[in-house]
């Protein structure tokens, strides 16, 4: 289980760049994104990448996603998102750190899954006159 870190310019960027995590990468959450403070996240990614970041991010955000990291790293170089996504392992130093952070975090505003909670089947078969579609009472 991977840690995803946002960060970005702000709520809305943030809030499409989970949209897109979901939707475009086809990745699963495991837990709600939680507010993270945008300069701790700065100073995880300048550790990650060894390197002064160029912008600094005025919003954060992390969760925990299903998939492993290499799956995640791969399925995110995919799309193109309007914020910076980070995939964090247990391989890095600030994992740890970051791990218990987004524990005890709150829950970042706005954000709702746009996948369907429901485990019920959809029925596809026909209707009795034939027809996919039941039958319209106004024709």
């Amino acid at each position: 289980m991977a840690l995803v870190l946002i960060r970005g310019e702000n709520n809305a960027k943030i809030l499409n760049a989970i949209a897109d995590v979901e939707r475009h990468a086809q990745l699963n959450l495991s837990t709600k994104p939680k507010v993270i403070d945008a300069k701790y996240a700065d100073k995880i990614v300048e550790n990650i990448l060894k390197a002064p970041l160029r912008t600094k991010s005025n919003v954060a955000t992390a969760f925990r996603i299903k998939e492993d990291t290499s799956t995640a790293i791969l399925q995110i170089k995919k799309i193109h998102p309007p914020a910076h996504i980070v995939v964090i392992s247990n391989d890095y130093e600030d994992y740890n750190e970051l791990n218990k952070t987004v524990n005890n975090a709150k829950v970042f505003r706005g954000y709702y899954s746009g996948k369907k909670q429901s485990t019920e089947m959809k029925d596809y078969k026909t209707s009795k006159n034939g027809s996919k579609y039941p039958k319209n009472d106004y024709t």
